[in-house]
């Protein structure tokens, strides 16, 4: 997905600007005007990529990224750790005291803050402006709106079954509406949009007359989102004949061969050849060239704390792009799909964020000899087989939730989260040379 950051980045400004969620096959016809990619890879986009939800014919914009509720709480070097935004929550209701008078919010108003620009790089949210990202926190983040009723749903009353009536904090609207299957549309007696008694509510919790009016449509993605996760919903996607079976990071292997002067297909193998396990390219004028100083941007690449290479000219692995061009990088299969004598696989490690700057690899021991009851070479497998799947694991006495989808690794108690990596082992030019060396038939 990497090489298609900005069809990505387009999409959710597209889906964000239409209040979170819109029908696909009106997404795709705006980004197919926009965007040079072909209704193939939008439809491999839209069901492979973690950003886009797709129920039915409706694609809903998603996101792990919270709102810290730790901030302003944490002790000294946790804050720097931490994976969910640090700003003010009636900043993104739109209509915090503070921020319109004289006397400051002791809570942060700047989503470009150094804190929360690195939190958002890393989910690759950084380009957004603050209309889209907050409406994408709204719908996504559990914590930031009141619940719907279930007692006003109830009943027959003008209030159902709520006891409290008029003075209830929770919001009344038709369960049906939210999950967008109410039959009886504007004849219904339950109500489809906030009414004023639930306005004055809700501006007194500190929410703004423009994201009230959005509310109904908001809670049924949140809905969508929600069911979703619980799998719940049994609607299953379209089945596009045009969309194809495999990753878009596996079309283009490397020929593992040719490395070791041993193809016998020449020119007509089906896999690329190139004399490294690794090639870097970057898009110009729709023919894809590889990338000068391909060692050196490898070596970068390959540790985990780095999110762009070297030098006045970096490419930037998070967005994979070079000076705004698409970049790609090929390599060879696997080590996990190939028998241990097979040499100059791609051996894949990962690893998990433990402060700011420090990554530990899974079954590696810690600052205090712990270690994971995983390994990279079990992640590895486990995320071959599915890429959509979670995975526990436990270290010392702590269980841990791995989610492949937003590469989050989560704790099940407290619910903090710490970001994951998958990077490949460093092999140098000398190394390969070697390599090949030796198996020359």
């Amino acid at each position: 997905m990497a090489a298609y950051s900005r069809t990505i980045l387009l999409a959710t400004r597209v889906l964000c600007s239409s209040g979170g969620a819109m029908q696909l096959l009106q997404l795709r016809e705006q980004l197919l005007e926009t965007c040079d990619i072909t209704e193939q890879e939008f439809f491999l986009i839209t069901q492979e990529c973690s950003r886009f939800l797709v129920l039915g014919l409706t694609v809903v914009a998603q996101t792990s990224l919270r709102l810290c509720r730790s901030y302003g709480r944490e002790e000294p070097g946790e804050a720097g750790a931490c994976q969910d935004l640090h700003l003010c929550k009636f900043f993104i209701y739109g209509n915090c005291k503070f921020g319109k008078g004289r006397k400051l919010c002791k809570f942060s108003h700047d989503i470009q803050s150094h804190h929360n620009w690195r939190v958002l790089r890393d989910c690759t949210l950084h380009e957004l402006d603050e209309d889209d990202l907050f409406l994408l926190l709204l719908q996504n983040d559990p914590t930031l709106l009141p619940e719907v009723c279930s007692h006003y749903n109830r009943g027959s009353g003008p209030y159902g079954c709520c006891t409290f009536k008029s003075t209830c904090t929770k919001v009344h609207l038709c369960q049906h509406f939210v999950q967008g299957d109410c039959m009886f549309g504007h004849k219904c007696k339950r109500q489809h949009a906030i009414d004023e008694h639930g306005r004055r509510v809700l501006e007194e919790r500190g929410l703004s007359g423009d994201i009230i009016h959005r509310l109904p449509f908001v809670y049924r993605n949140k809905h969508y989102l929600t069911a979703a996760t619980a799998s719940t919903l049994t609607e299953k996607s379209p089945d596009f004949s045009t969309k194809p079976a495999v990753h878009l990071d596996e079309t283009d292997i490397l020929c593992l061969h040719f490395i070791r002067n041993s193809c016998k297909f020449r020119n007509e193998c089906h896999q690329v050849h190139f004399h490294l396990p690794y090639k870097w390219e970057v898009l110009v004028d729709e023919t894809w060239v590889k990338l000068q100083h391909m060692e050196d941007i490898e070596r970068d690449f390959c540790d985990p704390s780095k999110s762009q290479s070297s030098g006045d000219r970096p490419v930037d692995f998070l967005t994979m792009t070079w000076e705004l061009r698409h970049v790609r990088r090929l390599s060879t299969v696997s080590s996990v799909r190939k028998p241990p004598h097979y040499m100059l696989t791609t051996e894949w490690l990962w690893y998990y964020k433990v402060d700011q700057e420090k990554w530990i690899e899974y079954g590696q021991p810690d600052d205090r000899q712990r270690t994971t009851s995983v390994t990279s070479r079990i992640l590895e497998e486990r995320f071959l087989a599915d890429r959509t799947a979670d995975v526990k694991v436990v270290k010392g006495k702590r269980e841990y939730i791995i989610s492949f989808k937003d590469m989050y690794q989560r704790n099940l108690n407290n619910n903090t989260k710490r970001k994951v990596q998958r990077r490949p082992r460093f092999v140098s030019v000398a190394q390969v040379e070697k390599q090949a060396s030796k198996e020359k038939p």
